[in-house]
């Protein structure tokens, strides 16, 4: 059998991870659809994706349209005759006219183990809910969000102290993995796809800044995840004074007193109390300065005693 002609579509880093395996495994895409190039950086300076580079390093044709839902856009994928297209982390709602165009349909590669968590946020969602397991899934796409019926899926125990960083990175790795098992079986029809729970769907919706504020009235152990969760985005963060005092790494510990307080500032940590136990703050950063242990933050900020 011939190679299957495959348009990929993706933007950031978990998506590379994907075009990288099937580049790697000889499934070279007849497309690449990306994201434009945006503003990045303190600069501002406009910069291409991550698949965009690398598939102009492949030199693989790169079509980046602002959108997909006109006529011309669709006739142009149509022409290029797809068996299928492969959907990792695009950033482009893909109409049903697009839905279409491929022989054997369109197939995302998702972050988590469906129906738990559809969404834009799927991995940080999994840490913050204190989950054990998450995985990547091979889906069929239809219209609504992340609800198509799946083919393959492959679990992953998420670590005590991971972070959404490490993890992402663990899941990009397994999606490419489990896309080059699994692709010629699906586009032969040799795969068949299991419908997908409803009654079992939960949803992870794209993450705000403000979402990412450390309240000391929560418990210990759900602002150690939402640490580990909101890194390394947006970064979960409180206030010291007029600061924005970002946090890198935490972890609960034993502890009492008035929610916000600083028990202890020492080399091993600053403990905050919080509704329940205390957190132990270990790295952050303030405004415009680099990631510090909080051995020598404490050592910058008088903040032992204080109440945040």
């Amino acid at each position: 059998m011939s190679s299957p002609r495959i348009i990929f579509a993706g933007t950031p880093d978990f998506a590379l991870a994907s075009l990288r395996a099937l580049v790697a495994a000889g499934h070279i895409p007849c497309a690449v659809l990306t994201q434009p190039d945006r503003p990045a950086g303190r600069g501002k300076q406009m910069t291409a994706s991550p698949v965009k580079q690398f598939g102009l390093e492949q030199d693989l044709p790169v079509l980046q349209p602002a959108t997909l839902r006109d006529d011309e856009q669709v006739a142009a994928l149509a022409a290029l005759e797809p068996d299928l297209m492969i959907v990792a982390a695009y950033g482009l709602i893909l109409p049903q006219a697009v839905l279409d165009v491929p022989r054997a349909g369109c197939l995302n590669v998702h972050a988590s183990l469906l129906p738990r968590w559809r969404g834009a946020a799927p991995i940080q969602a999994a840490i913050l809910a204190g989950d054990g397991q998450s995985g990547v899934c091979l889906m069929a796409m239809e219209a609504g969000l992340d609800t198509g019926p799946v083919f393959a899926c492959e679990s992953i125990t998420i670590g005590e102290r991971e972070t959404a960083g490490e993890l992402h990175d663990r899941l990009a790795q397994a999606g490419g993995e489990l896309l080059v098992r699994h692709l010629d079986d699906i586009v032969a029809g040799r795969l068949d796809s299991e419908p997908q729970d409803d009654a079992l769907a939960t949803y992870a919706p794209k993450i705000r800044p403000a979402e990412a504020r450390l309240d000391w009235q929560r418990d210990a152990a759900e602002l150690a995840r939402m640490v580990r969760a909101y890194n390394p985005v947006p970064g979960a963060w409180f206030m010291l004074g007029d600061e924005r005092i970002k946090c890198w790494q935490a972890h609960p510990v034993a502890g009492s007193g008035a929610a916000g307080a600083v028990l202890a500032a020492g080399p091993d940590g600053i403990d905050v109390a919080c509704a329940e136990g205390a957190l132990r703050l270990e790295r952050l950063q303030r405004p415009g300065k680099r990631p510090v242990t909080a051995a020598e933050f404490a050592a910058q900020v008088d903040i032992a005693g204080r109440q945040l």
